[in-house]
């Protein structure tokens, strides 16, 4: 226990957690951070985060399920979303935060409603990784636009 306490006060523990921290894991805890916030987690939504981390995320196919156990114990591990937040600040740019900020939207538009918890969420995450507010309208704009296309 006193280990413990010395590692939380000296920083050690911190890290070790940024060090094991990576691009897909901190979206991927963000993405499922979204798909929560409404306090109704459909099962659409956790598909779709496969999807997104299959596809836009380099996380292979025969992964994802374990990936998405780490990143689920991470997230629920978590007291706040400081720690995904200042690795995707330290480690990518405007480009790559736009399009994690399109892929929350789609997260939240998947299951067909924008609720207002998601909303809040996203602006928040959006104002944490520096995004210009005209990003974040943009990429609000083109997932509600192709989800309308249905």
């Amino acid at each position: 226990m006193f280990e413990k306490l010395k590692q939380l006060f000296s920083g050690a523990d911190e890290d070790s957690k940024d060090s094991a921290m990576s691009l897909e894991l901190a979206a991927a805890a963000l993405l499922i951070e979204v798909s929560k916030s409404d306090y109704q987690q459909d099962p659409a939504e956790i598909e779709k985060i496969r999807d997104l981390l299959v596809s836009r995320f380099s996380v292979s196919l025969a992964d994802i399920e374990e990936f998405m156990a780490t990143a689920a114990a991470l997230n629920k591990d978590s007291t706040s979303l400081y720690p995904f937040t200042r690795y995707i600040n330290d480690n990518c740019n405007n480009l790559e935060k736009y399009e994690l900020i399109v892929a929350l939207w789609e997260v939240a538009i998947e299951d067909g409603n924008i609720d207002k918890y998601e909303d809040h969420l996203i602006r928040k995450i959006s104002d944490l990784i520096y995004l210009p507010h005209t990003e974040f309208i943009r990429a609000k704009l083109t997932c509600t636009e192709k989800a309308a296309g249905k």
